[in-house]
């Protein structure tokens, strides 16, 4: 399970030092793609296996289904860590998430999300100043603290 928050900086050919309690549990290579909210998602092989047979799983006859198969897979890289820690993020996908120096990178259960730090402070400040309202929804999610 991927938890914590790092804070790393992209050099300029796109290298992103992964944290190494993360690297211990992608492996030697992971997948990267386009994830929610302007970020990226980074999966074990195994966890996007997985994603991806949900996906496959989908009706290709419903459009909205079609087009998030697109958005997840059209963009999705693999990824190697090298002997530094580092992985290459590829090009269109730092663009896409706004990947220029500073990047915080966050565990969310199965996976990992790259943000930008400055999206990535303007989600915190969102969901800080909307934390009651958030709150208040958590027994329609299911979950109770």
């Amino acid at each position: 399970m991927f938890k914590g928050e790092y804070n790393h900086s992209i050099d300029s050919k796109g290298r992103v030092i992964v944290p190494a309690k993360f690297r211990e549990q992608l492996g030697e290579s992971f997948v990267v793609t386009k994830g929610l909210d302007g970020c990226l998602f980074g999966f074990p092989n195994d966890s996007w296996q997985e994603f991806e047979n949900k996906l496959s799983s989908l009706s290709t006859s419903n459009m909205e289904s079609r087009k998030l198969v697109r958005f997840f897979t059209a963009g999705a890289a693999d990824c190697e860590i090298d002997k530094q820690g580092r992985a290459l993020i590829p090009g269109v996908l730092r663009d896409f998430a706004g990947l220029d120096k500073d990047v915080v990178i966050i565990g969310v259960a199965k996976r990992i999300e790259f943000w930008s730090k400055d999206k990535w402070n303007n989600l915190t400040d969102e969901c800080d100043s909307n934390m009651d309202e958030i709150a208040a929804n958590l027994d329609a999610l299911g979950v109770s603290l």
